[in-house]
Protein backbone atom coordinates (compact mmCIF):
# COMPACT_ATOMS: atom_id res chain seq x y z
CA UNK A 1 0.00 0.00 0.00
CA UNK A 2 1.39 3.38 -1.08
CA UNK A 3 0.63 6.11 1.46
CA UNK A 4 0.69 9.82 0.68
CA UNK A 5 -0.31 13.27 1.84
CA UNK A 6 -2.31 15.61 -0.38
CA UNK A 7 -0.31 18.70 -1.32
CA UNK A 8 -0.62 21.48 -3.93
CA UNK A 9 2.08 22.25 -6.47
CA UNK A 10 2.21 25.81 -5.21
CA UNK A 11 5.09 28.15 -4.46
CA UNK A 12 3.12 29.62 -1.57
CA UNK A 13 2.40 26.23 0.00
CA UNK A 14 5.91 24.80 -0.29
CA UNK A 15 7.66 27.95 0.99
CA UNK A 16 7.11 27.27 4.75
CA UNK A 17 8.90 23.92 4.36
CA UNK A 18 11.95 25.43 2.65
CA UNK A 19 12.08 22.88 -0.16
CA UNK A 20 10.38 19.81 -1.59
CA UNK A 21 13.14 17.65 -0.14
CA UNK A 22 12.52 19.04 3.34
CA UNK A 23 8.81 18.30 3.04
CA UNK A 24 9.64 14.85 1.71
CA UNK A 25 11.80 14.11 4.74
CA UNK A 26 8.93 15.05 7.05
CA UNK A 27 6.35 12.83 5.41
CA UNK A 28 8.74 9.92 5.04
CA UNK A 29 9.75 10.21 8.69
CA UNK A 30 6.07 9.62 9.44
CA UNK A 31 6.02 6.49 7.31
CA UNK A 32 4.52 7.89 4.12
CA UNK A 33 5.86 7.31 0.61
CA UNK A 34 5.27 10.75 -0.87
CA UNK A 35 2.66 13.23 -2.04
CA UNK A 36 -0.55 13.19 -4.05
CA UNK A 37 -0.16 16.51 -5.83
CA UNK A 38 -2.51 18.94 -7.55
CA UNK A 39 -1.35 21.86 -9.68
CA UNK A 40 -2.04 25.48 -8.78
CA UNK A 41 -2.08 27.11 -12.23
CA UNK A 42 -1.71 30.62 -10.77
CA UNK A 43 1.27 29.81 -8.53
CA UNK A 44 2.72 26.66 -10.05
CA UNK A 45 5.70 24.93 -8.41
CA UNK A 46 6.27 22.05 -10.82
CA UNK A 47 9.85 21.40 -9.68
CA UNK A 48 8.74 18.67 -7.28
CA UNK A 49 11.13 15.68 -7.45
CA UNK A 50 9.66 12.70 -9.27
CA UNK A 51 10.41 10.38 -6.36
CA UNK A 52 7.99 12.35 -4.16
CA UNK A 53 5.02 12.07 -6.55
CA UNK A 54 2.86 9.09 -5.62
CA UNK A 55 -0.30 10.36 -7.34
CA UNK A 56 -1.83 13.29 -9.19
CA UNK A 57 -5.18 15.00 -8.71
CA UNK A 58 -6.41 16.55 -11.94
CA UNK A 59 -7.62 20.13 -11.92
CA UNK A 60 -11.36 20.64 -11.52
CA UNK A 61 -14.14 23.19 -11.73
CA UNK A 62 -17.01 22.55 -9.31
CA UNK A 63 -19.47 24.06 -11.80
CA UNK A 64 -18.51 22.98 -15.33
CA UNK A 65 -21.24 21.01 -17.11
CA UNK A 66 -23.04 24.06 -18.55
CA UNK A 67 -19.75 25.43 -19.87
CA UNK A 68 -18.75 22.08 -21.41
CA UNK A 69 -22.15 21.90 -23.13
CA UNK A 70 -21.96 25.60 -24.07
CA UNK A 71 -25.40 26.22 -22.56
CA UNK A 72 -25.46 29.99 -23.12
CA UNK A 73 -28.73 30.54 -21.30
CA UNK A 74 -27.54 28.78 -18.14
CA UNK A 75 -24.13 30.45 -18.21
CA UNK A 76 -25.52 33.96 -18.61
CA UNK A 77 -28.05 33.35 -15.86
CA UNK A 78 -25.24 32.43 -13.48
CA UNK A 79 -22.45 34.74 -14.66
CA UNK A 80 -24.28 37.57 -16.48
CA UNK A 81 -21.79 38.09 -19.33
CA UNK A 82 -19.44 36.15 -21.58
CA UNK A 83 -16.60 38.34 -20.32
CA UNK A 84 -17.23 36.99 -16.82
CA UNK A 85 -17.49 33.45 -18.19
CA UNK A 86 -14.11 33.89 -19.84
CA UNK A 87 -12.50 35.08 -16.61
CA UNK A 88 -13.87 32.11 -14.68
CA UNK A 89 -13.07 29.38 -17.20
CA UNK A 90 -9.98 30.95 -18.81
CA UNK A 91 -11.73 30.85 -22.15
CA UNK A 92 -15.13 30.91 -23.82
CA UNK A 93 -15.26 27.57 -25.65
CA UNK A 94 -15.48 23.98 -24.48
CA UNK A 95 -12.19 23.40 -26.31
CA UNK A 96 -10.54 25.89 -23.94
CA UNK A 97 -11.57 23.78 -20.96
CA UNK A 98 -10.28 20.61 -22.59
CA UNK A 99 -6.98 22.33 -23.39
CA UNK A 100 -6.48 23.10 -19.68
CA UNK A 101 -7.05 19.48 -18.73
CA UNK A 102 -4.75 18.24 -21.48
CA UNK A 103 -2.01 20.52 -20.19
CA UNK A 104 -2.64 19.22 -16.69
CA UNK A 105 -2.56 15.63 -17.92
CA UNK A 106 0.76 16.31 -19.66
CA UNK A 107 2.23 17.54 -16.37
CA UNK A 108 0.97 14.43 -14.57
CA UNK A 109 2.64 12.27 -17.23
CA UNK A 110 5.86 14.28 -16.95
CA UNK A 111 5.84 13.66 -13.20
CA UNK A 112 5.23 9.94 -13.84
CA UNK A 113 2.25 9.79 -11.49
CA UNK A 114 0.98 6.19 -11.14
CA UNK A 115 -2.63 7.33 -10.88
CA UNK A 116 -4.78 10.35 -11.73
CA UNK A 117 -7.87 11.45 -9.78
CA UNK A 118 -10.86 12.86 -11.67
CA UNK A 119 -13.84 14.54 -9.97
CA UNK A 120 -17.27 13.50 -11.24
CA UNK A 121 -19.71 16.10 -9.94
CA UNK A 122 -21.26 19.46 -10.74
CA UNK A 123 -22.50 22.15 -8.38
CA UNK A 124 -23.02 25.89 -8.71
CA UNK A 125 -22.44 28.34 -5.87
CA UNK A 126 -26.19 28.69 -5.44
CA UNK A 127 -26.78 24.93 -5.35
CA UNK A 128 -24.12 24.60 -2.65
CA UNK A 129 -26.54 26.47 -0.35
CA UNK A 130 -29.96 25.47 -1.64
CA UNK A 131 -29.31 21.78 -2.47
CA UNK A 132 -31.86 22.22 -5.26
CA UNK A 133 -29.99 20.63 -8.14
CA UNK A 134 -29.90 21.97 -11.69
CA UNK A 135 -28.63 18.68 -13.14
CA UNK A 136 -29.41 15.05 -12.35
CA UNK A 137 -26.79 12.45 -11.51
CA UNK A 138 -27.30 10.96 -14.97
CA UNK A 139 -26.69 14.28 -16.73
CA UNK A 140 -23.45 14.83 -14.82
CA UNK A 141 -22.30 11.25 -15.34
CA UNK A 142 -22.92 11.50 -19.08
CA UNK A 143 -21.06 14.81 -19.31
CA UNK A 144 -18.13 13.40 -17.30
CA UNK A 145 -17.98 10.27 -19.47
CA UNK A 146 -17.98 12.42 -22.60
CA UNK A 147 -15.26 14.67 -21.18
CA UNK A 148 -13.07 11.85 -19.88
CA UNK A 149 -13.24 9.94 -23.15
CA UNK A 150 -12.22 13.02 -25.10
CA UNK A 151 -9.36 13.71 -22.66
CA UNK A 152 -8.05 10.14 -22.73
CA UNK A 153 -8.46 9.45 -26.46
CA UNK A 154 -5.16 8.12 -27.80
CA UNK A 155 -3.40 8.42 -24.41
CA UNK A 156 -1.06 5.58 -23.50
CA UNK A 157 -2.36 3.76 -20.39
CA UNK A 158 0.67 4.52 -18.24
CA UNK A 159 -1.43 5.46 -15.21
CA UNK A 160 -4.63 4.45 -13.46
CA UNK A 161 -7.58 6.79 -14.00
CA UNK A 162 -9.53 6.96 -10.73
CA UNK A 163 -12.92 8.63 -10.47
CA UNK A 164 -13.64 10.35 -7.16
CA UNK A 165 -17.03 10.44 -5.45
CA UNK A 166 -18.65 13.64 -4.22
CA UNK A 167 -21.93 14.39 -2.48
CA UNK A 168 -23.09 16.72 -5.25
CA UNK A 169 -24.92 15.50 -8.39
CA UNK A 170 -22.79 12.99 -10.29
CA UNK A 171 -20.88 10.09 -8.76
CA UNK A 172 -21.64 9.58 -5.06
CA UNK A 173 -20.83 5.87 -4.48
CA UNK A 174 -24.26 5.37 -2.95
CA UNK A 175 -25.99 3.69 -5.92
CA UNK A 176 -24.12 0.73 -7.45
CA UNK A 177 -25.94 0.93 -10.77
CA UNK A 178 -24.66 4.49 -11.29
CA UNK A 179 -21.14 3.48 -10.25
CA UNK A 180 -21.24 0.67 -12.82
CA UNK A 181 -22.65 3.01 -15.47
CA UNK A 182 -19.71 5.38 -15.01
CA UNK A 183 -16.96 2.77 -14.88
CA UNK A 184 -18.27 0.81 -17.85
CA UNK A 185 -18.43 3.81 -20.18
CA UNK A 186 -15.04 5.43 -19.70
CA UNK A 187 -13.01 4.13 -22.62
CA UNK A 188 -9.69 3.53 -20.92
CA UNK A 189 -8.23 0.18 -19.83
CA UNK A 190 -7.26 1.18 -16.28
CA UNK A 191 -10.30 2.82 -14.68
CA UNK A 192 -11.07 2.53 -10.98
CA UNK A 193 -12.40 4.44 -7.98
CA UNK A 194 -10.69 6.77 -5.54
CA UNK A 195 -13.16 6.51 -2.67
CA UNK A 196 -13.28 9.66 -0.57
CA UNK A 197 -14.49 8.65 2.88
CA UNK A 198 -15.41 12.16 4.04
CA UNK A 199 -17.35 12.88 0.86
CA UNK A 200 -19.28 9.66 1.33
CA UNK A 201 -20.16 10.69 4.89
CA UNK A 202 -21.44 14.00 3.48
CA UNK A 203 -24.16 12.11 1.57
CA UNK A 204 -25.87 11.21 4.87
CA UNK A 205 -26.77 14.15 7.09
CA UNK A 206 -28.01 11.81 9.85
CA UNK A 207 -24.46 10.72 10.74
CA UNK A 208 -23.54 12.19 14.12
CA UNK A 209 -20.45 10.22 15.20
CA UNK A 210 -17.37 8.76 13.58
CA UNK A 211 -18.58 5.25 14.46
CA UNK A 212 -21.80 5.90 12.57
CA UNK A 213 -19.77 7.23 9.65
CA UNK A 214 -17.59 4.12 9.58
CA UNK A 215 -20.64 1.86 9.63
CA UNK A 216 -22.20 3.84 6.78
CA UNK A 217 -19.06 3.63 4.62
CA UNK A 218 -18.85 -0.13 5.19
CA UNK A 219 -22.55 -0.41 4.33
CA UNK A 220 -21.98 1.38 1.00
CA UNK A 221 -19.05 -0.92 0.23
CA UNK A 222 -21.19 -3.96 1.00
CA UNK A 223 -24.00 -2.55 -1.14
CA UNK A 224 -21.59 -2.38 -4.09
CA UNK A 225 -20.73 -6.09 -3.82
CA UNK A 226 -18.06 -7.09 -6.34
CA UNK A 227 -17.97 -3.50 -7.67
CA UNK A 228 -16.15 -2.56 -4.46
CA UNK A 229 -13.14 -4.37 -5.91
CA UNK A 230 -12.80 -1.43 -8.32
CA UNK A 231 -11.88 0.82 -5.39
CA UNK A 232 -8.16 1.26 -5.90
CA UNK A 233 -7.51 4.04 -3.44
CA UNK A 234 -8.87 5.97 -0.48
CA UNK A 235 -8.92 9.68 0.23
CA UNK A 236 -8.93 9.10 3.95
CA UNK A 237 -10.51 11.61 6.33
CA UNK A 238 -13.77 12.14 8.21
CA UNK A 239 -16.46 14.76 7.91
CA UNK A 240 -19.16 15.20 10.54
CA UNK A 241 -21.18 18.07 9.15
CA UNK A 242 -24.80 16.94 9.35
CA UNK A 243 -25.60 19.42 12.12
CA UNK A 244 -24.16 22.32 10.14
CA UNK A 245 -26.07 21.26 7.04
CA UNK A 246 -29.38 20.97 8.87
CA UNK A 247 -29.07 24.60 9.98
CA UNK A 248 -27.39 26.25 6.99
CA UNK A 249 -28.94 24.82 3.84
CA UNK A 250 -32.07 25.70 1.90
CA UNK A 251 -31.42 29.25 0.71
CA UNK A 252 -28.68 31.69 -0.18
CA UNK A 253 -27.55 33.98 2.66
CA UNK A 254 -29.40 37.32 2.48
CA UNK A 255 -26.16 39.26 1.94
CA UNK A 256 -24.66 36.85 -0.63
CA UNK A 257 -22.45 38.85 -3.06
CA UNK A 258 -23.56 39.26 -6.66
CA UNK A 259 -20.05 39.36 -8.14
CA UNK A 260 -18.82 35.82 -8.81
CA UNK A 261 -15.37 35.89 -7.25
CA UNK A 262 -16.63 37.61 -4.09
CA UNK A 263 -19.42 35.03 -3.92
CA UNK A 264 -16.91 32.22 -4.43
CA UNK A 265 -14.82 33.47 -1.48
CA UNK A 266 -17.89 33.39 0.79
CA UNK A 267 -18.99 30.02 -0.56
CA UNK A 268 -15.55 28.49 -0.01
CA UNK A 269 -15.84 28.92 3.74
CA UNK A 270 -19.33 27.42 3.65
CA UNK A 271 -18.08 24.34 1.77
CA UNK A 272 -15.26 23.87 4.28
CA UNK A 273 -17.89 23.61 7.00
CA UNK A 274 -19.59 20.83 5.02
CA UNK A 275 -16.51 19.00 3.74
CA UNK A 276 -14.24 19.08 6.76
CA UNK A 277 -11.27 16.89 5.88
CA UNK A 278 -10.60 16.20 9.56
CA UNK A 279 -8.39 13.37 10.83
CA UNK A 280 -9.98 10.19 12.07
CA UNK A 281 -9.77 9.87 15.84
CA UNK A 282 -11.81 6.65 16.10
CA UNK A 283 -9.53 3.59 15.71
CA UNK A 284 -12.38 1.58 14.15
CA UNK A 285 -11.72 3.58 10.97
CA UNK A 286 -9.02 0.98 10.20
CA UNK A 287 -11.88 -1.37 9.28
CA UNK A 288 -12.40 0.69 6.12
CA UNK A 289 -8.80 0.16 5.05
CA UNK A 290 -9.03 -3.54 5.90
CA UNK A 291 -12.27 -3.86 3.90
CA UNK A 292 -10.93 -2.11 0.78
CA UNK A 293 -7.28 -3.20 0.84
CA UNK A 294 -6.34 -0.10 -1.20
CA UNK A 295 -3.30 0.18 -3.41
CA UNK A 296 -3.21 3.90 -2.62
CA UNK A 297 -4.00 5.55 0.72
CA UNK A 298 -3.99 9.34 0.65
CA UNK A 299 -4.34 11.14 3.97
CA UNK A 300 -6.38 14.02 2.50
CA UNK A 301 -6.41 16.51 5.35
CA UNK A 302 -6.93 20.24 5.67
CA UNK A 303 -4.64 22.73 7.35
CA UNK A 304 -7.38 24.03 9.65
CA UNK A 305 -6.33 21.80 12.55
CA UNK A 306 -4.06 22.36 15.57
CA UNK A 307 -0.55 22.05 14.17
CA UNK A 308 -1.84 22.53 10.63
CA UNK A 309 -1.89 19.79 8.04
CA UNK A 310 1.08 18.00 9.64
CA UNK A 311 -0.70 18.05 12.98
CA UNK A 312 -3.76 16.49 11.38
CA UNK A 313 -1.62 13.85 9.66
CA UNK A 314 0.10 12.90 12.91
CA UNK A 315 -3.26 12.64 14.64
CA UNK A 316 -4.66 10.33 11.98
CA UNK A 317 -1.56 8.14 11.95
CA UNK A 318 -1.74 7.88 15.73
CA UNK A 319 -5.35 6.75 15.39
CA UNK A 320 -4.38 4.02 12.92
CA UNK A 321 -1.64 2.75 15.20
CA UNK A 322 -4.35 2.02 17.80
CA UNK A 323 -6.09 -0.47 15.48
Amino acid sequence: MIQSLNFPLSQYCIRPYGSWEALGKQVRALGLDGLEVIADPDDLAADVPLHLVTGYHLTFYPDWVDFWRQDEKALLRKFRSWEEVEKIYRGQRSEDLMAQFREDLALAQKLKAPYLVFHVSDVSLEEGYTYRWLHSDKEVLDAAIDFANELLRGVEPGFEFLVENQWWPGFTFTEPEKTAYLLERIDYPRVGVMLDTGHLMNTNRQIKTQKQGIAYILEMLDRHGSLAERVRGLHFHQSLSGGYCRHNLGALPPDFPEEYFAAFAVSYGHIQHIDRHRPWTEPLCAAIIDRVGPEYLTHELSGGYPGGQMGALKRQLTTLRKR
